[in-house]
């Protein structure tokens, strides 16, 4: 059985989402971020990172949202989470590495600005900077990367519920709604899905469209 360890409102939503969409069997362990659940001895001997989500598999423990959506999409194939032409899948691997290393960072500096700097001057000039970066950079996926109705276009894939937990953080960044379309009406879609219900259920959020 497949363990995922996530904590509520963080990346960790993509995997959640990913796993829902297959027949995958799993348990899924919610840690205490308020409590510093994730930075225990306990849970470092799982993400010696002390992030979410890391995944539990029976060949040994995944960290990285990217990888591990490309392991649920290619560990359940029926499920058809990935496009099986090489090109593609290498189109769908740089957006959730564009999530992952571009739009994830710019949202990482409104709260995590420690990570980066020390001064407080430094760190409130990040957090101002937030709506600027995050919309630039959702401004890409708007006029380009987002094909429609799907990240790929037709096909449902795992990059879906990636764009759309990360969709998730633009109202709080500063990003206006109505800046990107094209997003917020992949928001809607994402949130008429069961798989969408049950992780948001699970985790106790609810949906924003």
């Amino acid at each position: 059985m497949l363990k995922l360890y996530y904590a509520p409102g963080t990346v960790a939503l993509a995997v959640h989402i990913a796993l829902e969409e297959t027949d995958a069997v799993y348990e899924a362990h919610r840690l205490n971020f308020p409590e510093g659940e994730q930075r225990t001895p306990a849970y470092l001997e799982v993400n010696p990172k002390g992030r979410v989500p890391a995944l539990v598999t029976r060949r040994g423990i995944l960290t990285e949202t990217p990888a591990i959506l490309a392991y649920i999409a290619q560990a359940y194939p029926i499920a058809e989470l990935a496009p099986t032409d090489v090109f593609d899948f290498a189109v769908a691997q740089a957006f959730t590495n564009y999530l992952s290393s571009t739009v994830h960072v710019a949202h990482a500096h409104r709260m995590r600005g420690v990570r980066w700097a020390d001064e407080e001057s430094s760190l409130e000039d990040m957090k101002r900077k937030v709506p600027e970066t995050m919309g630039a950079a959702v401004d890409l996926i708007e006029n380009g990367m987002l094909k429609g109705p799907w990240v790929m276009g037709e096909q449902f894939t795992v990059c879906d519920p990636y764009l759309y937990t990360i969709s998730r953080w633009l109202d709080g960044d500063g990003v206006p709604a109505d800046r990107h379309p094209k997003v917020r009406d992949h928001m809607k879609r994402m949130e008429a899905r069961p798989s969408v219900k049950a992780a948001l259920e699970e985790q106790g959020l609810k949906p924003l469209t």
